[in-house]
């Protein structure tokens, strides 16, 4: 295109990005882990301490997830060929939304090429469904806690439903969302809540089971009822007892559930969950699903062998060892005076520092001494909320953690 004027345009946000310091672009290469029971990630030929992954169980590199992706390759290839309703369905792919379905207690699941596209999916077709020939009734009421992470926030503005129809509470407010409810009773026939199951940046969940109930008082009140939906990408795998995420930490179930095998399940691609009509209708009206690839077989495999393994014995003490690291890493950087930005009980762990630029300084010191982190400001979190955010492995040994902390303590 001759568009001098506007590649000037783009090329001065650019600057103002990188002004700013907030720069994506200039990702870290890494060429490889080490072979050590807990891997370090190979840059430039330097080996360097991996606290800014979410793979909360280490299961990427997991021997049986490695088989399992080579011999399924070998049998399907290595990638799909169409989409599902064109070329067909591999069996693999259906073995895995049986499996997902089984591990969640629901009749059936549809797998998307990530959590991303499966919220923009399940948001924009429980809003307006595929097309104007689509009748879902009114168009509903949808409510957002304001931390919400940017899939969900996208799906709901790729509706293009009216301003009105679009509200936010207070982040965790009950009372705040209970009124919402209570207000658009008389103008909608329905609505939907959505919420993210652990947020990212702080590590913290929302009480499913207080919102169960808000929801469950509101729902006859609507002559549609009111849809529940909680993206929990984050928490299955890393957290429950069983490491089915915060539905089991909080005893209270979501109408339809998104997740991710990009996490702690140590794969790709995402996922939604729930009853059969629901997931049924998804098929016939998502275009995130219809027209576009699924993830490869070699990735659905491996990820399948990941859910199948976390309720094995193996998958079990990789949980426990989580939750020990978890409990470690707390203790020990508490007696050195750290300061947490929440109170998390999942992997993400953020250290408050309060200034965007103390806060870089310590990712890059930290580089500096071979371990890799992140900071989080400003707009992400509030002002003066700047944090380091930790993520932590059950593949981390305690030796690393201690090495972690010795150089948090000795920058604070």
């Amino acid at each position: 295109m001759s568009g001098s004027n506007f590649n000037k345009l783009l090329y001065q946000e650019i600057k103002r990005i990188d002004k700013i310091k907030v720069t994506k672009r200039k990702e870290k290469i890494i060429s490889g882990f080490s072979a050590t029971p807990s891997p370090k990630a190979n840059i430039g030929g330097k080996y360097y301490h991996v606290f800014n992954s979410n793979d909360y169980l280490g299961l990427r590199l997991h021997p049986q997830l490695l088989k399992a992706e080579r011999n399924t390759s070998e049998k399907f290839g290595t990638g799909p060929g169409a989409v599902r309703f064109i070329s067909g369905t591999l069996e693999v792919h259906r073995q895995l939304e049986s499996a997902v379905a089984r591990f969640h207690k629901r009749d059936d699941a549809i797998v998307f090429s990530s959590a991303f596209a499966a919220n923009l999916a399940a948001i924009f077709c429980f809003i307006k469904g595929q097309s104007k020939d689509t009748n879902l009734g009114e168009l509903p009421l949808v409510i957002s806690d304001e931390l919400n992470h940017r899939s969900i926030i996208d799906g709901i503005r790729l509706s293009g439903l009216p301003g009105e129809n679009k509200l936010v509470y207070r982040h965790l407010d009950y009372d705040h969302l209970k009124d919402i409810l209570n207000n658009g009773r008389k103008k909608y026939k329905r609505a939907i809540v959505i919420t993210d199951g652990i947020f990212s940046m702080l590590g913290e969940y929302p009480d499913l089971k207080k919102m169960r109930r808000i929801i469950d008082l509101y729902d006859s009140k609507y002559d549609l009822g009111v849809l529940f939906l909680v993206d929990d990408s984050h928490g299955v795998g890393a957290v429950g007892n069983n490491g089915r995420g915060v539905e089991e930490i909080t005893g209270a179930g979501a109408d339809l559930l998104v997740g991710t095998f990009g996490k702690a399940f140590g794969s790709d691609g995402g996922y939604v969950a729930g009853n059969r009509i629901f997931i049924d209708y998804l098929r016939e009206s998502s275009a995130t699903y219809i027209y576009s690839n699924s993830i490869t077989p070699g990735t659905a495999a491996a990820a399948l062998c990941a859910v199948k393994l976390l309720d094995r014995p193996a998958g079990k003490k990789l949980l426990r060892k989580l939750e020990n690291n978890i409990r470690y890493f707390r203790k020990i950087c508490l007696k050195q005076g750290l300061q947490f930005a929440s109170d998390s009980v999942h992997p993400i762990q953020p250290l408050l520092i309060g200034d965007p630029l103390k806060a870089r300084k310590l990712v890059d010191k930290l580089f500096d001494n071979y371990i890799l982190t992140t900071n989080i400001s400003y707009p992400v979190v509030p002002k003066g909320h700047d944090e380091i955010r930790i993520q932590l492995s059950a593949v981390h040994d305690r030796k690393d953690i201690d090495r972690l902390v010795k150089f948090l303590s000795l920058n604070k």
